[in-house]
């Protein structure tokens, strides 16, 4: 690590230091992004190792070695520098400094309230991974797809639990919202307080590898306190409620699944393609079932009397869940409940409906995660969450 004379040692205050506490942060190189993956890999969406350690090359592409220690010193839950620099026997003034400069290169999660700023730990999906889609070239690129395909595909599905669930735009729905707000996508969205778009990280990812697809890339949609990390960093910019629904309507014409983090709380839509979404793959490329990476709460239902058998819904679906007969039939096992092919229906034989068996989301992302964890069988270190936005538990 390029130290300045005492490494992390030397900002902690004067006699606050121990032995032991120094040993714990004088780290070398390659042991401090070993320390670092372990920490990851503790979250629910872990970060496991691999057996050609890319994980490791993406670490330090992305992380210094003192940016790489101070992560160490973060916790799931949101906290201000003053209190981090208390636990660790930090100087304040500089801890504030370096969080404040990590959380501007997408390295650490960031909330502001009031005129305090706070400070978490950032997973590597939601968080390292999508926050780099203004820094990443061909080689991180490179990096990421070599990662998915050798461990992390896996480690998505490992819980069996979906992080995302799926909601179809309103005007494709039959069934009565009223007592399920959370699941209008169109009310939702007016009643953000803030709203950012970006670029779709996984259709850069397969761009820059050679695998571009003709899917529109500015659709990825962040809300609330997401939204101003991504506009104050400068990876996203800000749209009003209006933007963000003509977006989501010219995603749904472009064929695009609308899935966000499968929580009742709205904090971000991604408009997903078959071809490169980290988890509509899983589903069109792996065959793995769907229930691992999306929760399907509506369910395509077609008449059979009105559908005229043009094959327009067997041809928009991204999953294959639609075949024709003597009239389309659709596999609800399969069926994501998107809407896609409702739209397209001329005849507009095909219904949108809530799933009577539907698995409702989660009240909040801790609950999501702390479900994760035992589904894996891990360990519950603490309970935390990123509030509105990011960040991860552990």
């Amino acid at each position: 690590m390029r130290r300045r004379p005492g490494g992390l040692g030397g900002r902690l205050r004067d006699g606050s230091d121990t032995g032991k506490r120094r040993e714990e942060r004088e780290l070398s190189g390659d042991e401090v992004y070993r320390r670092l993956r372990e920490f990851l890999d503790r979250m629910p969406l872990g970060f496991p190792s691999t057996r050609s350690g890319v994980e490791l090359r993406i670490l330090k592409r992305l992380f210094t070695e003192e940016e790489a220690e101070l992560a160490l010193l973060l916790s799931p839950l949101p906290e201000d520098a003053e209190t981090v620099a208390a636990r660790c026997g930090m100087d304040p003034g500089y801890l504030a400094d370096r969080l404040e400069d990590m959380s501007r290169k997408g390295l650490i999660f960031r909330t502001r309230r009031g005129d305090r700023t706070y400070y978490n730990t950032a997973p590597f999906m939601i968080g390292l991974y999508e926050y780099s889609v203004e820094k990443m070239d061909e080689e991180l690129a490179a990096m990421y797809r070599e990662y998915y395909e050798a461990a992390y595909l896996e480690e998505m599905a490992a819980s069996g639990i979906p992080g995302f669930k799926v909601l179809p735009i309103g005007e494709h729905v039959r069934s009565s919202l009223t007592a399920y707000p959370y699941l209008n996508l169109v009310e939702e969205v007016r009643k953000a307080r803030v709203i950012s778009v970006a670029d779709c990280i996984c259709r850069k990812e397969s761009a820059l590898v050679g695998r571009a697809c003709p899917y529109p890339r500015e659709t990825c949609l962040s809300f609330g306190a997401a939204a101003e990390y991504y506009i104050e960093n400068g990876i996203g910019r800000e749209i009003d409620a209006e933007e963000a629904l003509r977006i989501l309507r010219q995603a749904d014409e472009a064929g695009l699944v609308h899935a966000g983090v499968n929580t009742k709380h709205l904090s971000n839509i991604c408009n997903c393609c078959p071809c490169c979404c980290a988890s509509m793959k899983g589903i069109t490329m792996r065959g793995m079932d769907k229930r691992y990476f999306l929760n399907a709460l509506f369910e395509a239902v077609v008449d059979a009397d009105e559908c005229t058998g043009c094959g327009a819904c067997v041809e928009r679906c991204p999953v294959g869940a639609v075949r024709l007969e003597e009239a389309a039939r659709v596999d609800r096992k399969r069926c994501l409940g998107c809407g896609l092919c409702a739209g397209t229906c001329p005849a507009e034989a095909v219904s949108i409906l809530l799933r009577e068996d539907r698995e409702e989301p989660y009240e909040r992302v801790v609950e999501m995660g702390l479900a994760i964890l035992r589904a894996k069988g891990g360990h519950v270190r603490e309970a935390g969450g990123a509030g509105e936005g990011g960040g991860g538990l552990a």
